[in-house]
């Protein structure tokens, strides 16, 4: 049976085994919470900013407050994901961000990854942003600011509450401060 070249699950419990399967995905949330989780056949290689010199405030078209974090799995490294692009519309909040970056922690610990990689080129991910994340210096060269979440069978408990995690595993503080 094949699969379709792209697929879209909105709801978390009934991405699990294309999550498994899939080697390049796209996670959209908006207002702090996960919206889809978007299968592609080939992995995110290029981006505008990196085509045309957009400015440093640049953001995607579309309604504000919504996040698109792209997420590759290297085809010789299995056991690790690469965080290509986090791209926002204007108006982003932090939450809407933290979401995304959450739901990239999911789909590591559904695919039992050691680990996640970034090179990031935007000045605003600031070394002690990536240390509040989670996330610390790897492999320093000149131009590039290379970054590594390393799990290695133990995963973050997740901070939001997404539909595929029971609710008892959700801490008390992060559910309130998303109710509001």
């Amino acid at each position: 049976m094949s699969r379709p070249l792209f697929q879209t699950f909105r709801d978390w419990n009934e991405a699990g085994e294309a999550t498994v399967a899939r080697r390049y995905g796209l996670i959209e949330t908006s207002a702090g919470k996960f919206v889809a989780i978007h299968f592609r056949p080939w992995p995110k290689l290029l981006s505008w900013p990196e085509i045309w010199p957009v400015g440093r405030t640049y953001h995607v078209r579309g309604r504000a407050d919504r996040c698109f974090l792209y997420y590759n799995q290297p085809l010789g490294h299995s056991r690790y994901l690469a965080l290509k692009y986090l791209v926002s519309t204007a108006g982003t909040s932090a939450a809407t961000v933290l979401a995304a970056m959450t739901m990239l922690d999911a789909v590591a610990e559904r695919k039992r990854s050691d680990a996640i990689l970034c090179d990031a080129s935007n000045v605003r991910f600031s070394d002690r942003l990536a240390c509040r994340y989670g996330w610390e210096a790897h492999k320093p060269q000149r131009w590039h600011r290379n970054y590594i979440k390393r799990f290695y069978g133990e995963y973050p408990e997740l901070l939001l509450p997404l539909p595929a995690r029971p609710a008892h595993t959700v801490e008390a503080s992060a559910a309130s401060m998303l109710a509001t």
